[in-house]
């Protein structure tokens, strides 16, 4: 049974139903302001969305309140009370309209799936089933902070390349399409054979005059059906699959995975996920097929019986290392603690690739930048230097 009650919100609305004699196992706002709607819906402002920062230090928050005997329902109006991200605050409003009504946390949040992932959920839930929520809240917080850590390190390495290759590719186009059609047209007055170099160079100068817009829809068309392909199990097999095994990037995507991998495995388990279910939460935050179908073959034969690092050896995709420190944190009932010292290895091993690759992409691009400029300079100098002589 469905059907709409005049509410200022969804607690007034229950109300209204329950003195009429209507019980609801569900409500919520129609058409909602503010692009959340009370069952959490996915669409939200773009620029107004959750950062992973503000969810882990709001988590630590509610940690820190639940650790000071103060009742879930009492920290929920605290933290809301301080947030300042509005998708955030209005979030933490409903679920603690819905924990006030008896629900449990993790089922007031869990409408809310563009905030809380799975992940999340799983371990909110073991840790009210355990009676430990604060320590688990604190763990969460926790992971959330490393993984926002580990991506803004990986970020800002990558963004130096990317903004001078932008800048570059934009400065070339500038030269090509202004600068080099007045140098080049003296040339052409001259009617002297030329050079290759400045031939190609004219070429060039000439397209990209005169075809500067197919460029960019060739460029951005080009990317779409990249993307397309991606969404592919094919393509997106054979992309994961080179990501692997590309020089540099592929040891530094390998790393990144098995860090995560560990660091969420070894939380779940800390916070009393059962292995199976904490495996197959795992293998949706690798972001690689590869490696997630490597982690599914896993689960399954670790449901049959087997010890969680045979079957990751059998793999061929994780290193001997990982597998022998997971075998023995099997055998010494210390699984948790050996995940958690193999994330941290493979952390401090991210951040020396991270660097090395930086040092070594900042000399490659000023020479490749250099290259293109002294290509331009030569091609223009030496038809002026054989005018000269005639």
């Amino acid at each position: 049974m469905s059907g709409m009650v005049d509410a200022e919100n969804e607690k007034a609305g229950r109300l209204k139903l329950r003195k009429s004699g209507v019980f609801t196992t569900d409500i919520y706002l129609e058409g909602s302001k503010g692009g959340l709607s009370l069952q959490g819906g996915k669409s939200f402002s773009f620029f107004n969305k959750v950062k992973t920062a503000e969810l882990a230090h709001m988590t630590r928050q509610l940690a820190t309140l639940l650790a000071a005997n103060i009742p879930l329902v009492d920290a929920l109006l605290a933290l809301q009370e301080q947030l300042e991200n509005p998708i955030l605050k209005k979030a933490i409003s409903q679920i603690k309209e819905k924990v006030t009504e008896g629900r449990r946390l993790a089922d007031s949040m869990k409408p809310f799936s563009n905030i809380f992932d799975n992940l999340y959920l799983s371990m909110i839930e073991a840790g009210e089933a355990s009676g430990a929520l604060e320590q688990v809240l604190n763990r969460l917080a926790d992971f959330t902070e490393a993984q926002a850590s580990l991506k803004s390190k990986v970020t800002g390495a990558m963004m130096y390349p990317i903004i001078m290759a932008l800048v570059g590719s934009s400065l070339m186009m500038y030269l090509l399409v202004s600068v080099v059609p007045k140098i080049v047209s003296i040339f052409e007055d001259a009617k002297a054979s030329l050079p290759l170099p400045t031939r190609i160079l004219m070429t060039s100068s000439s397209f990209a005059q005169s075809y500067w817009y197919l460029i960019i829809i060739g460029a951005a068309f080009s990317f779409w059906l990249f993307k397309r392909y991606l969404r592919t199990q094919e393509g997106r097999l054979r992309f994961d699959t080179f990501a692997l095994k590309a020089p540099i990037f592929g040891d530094l995507s390998r790393k990144i995975a098995i860090s995560r991998f560990t660091r969420t495995l070894g939380t779940l388990l800390q916070s009393g996920v059962q292995l199976l279910q904490a495996l197959d939460i795992v293998k949706n935050v690798l972001g690689n097929v590869v490696l997630m179908n490597a982690v599914e073959a896993t689960k399954a034969s670790v449901r049959e019986g087997e010890s969680l690092a045979e079957p990751l050896k059998r793999s061929g995709q994780f290193p001997p290392m990982v597998v022998h420190m997971i075998a023995v944190g099997e055998k010494t009932g210390a699984l948790e603690v050996m995940l958690e010292k193999v994330a941290d290895n493979y952390d401090g091993e991210i951040d020396t690739t991270v660097s090395s690759m930086t040092t070594l992409l900042e000399p490659v691009m000023i020479l490749v930048m250099g290259g293109v400029v002294s290509f331009i300079v030569v091609a223009i100098l030496l038809p002026i230097l054989k005018l000269s002589e005639i």
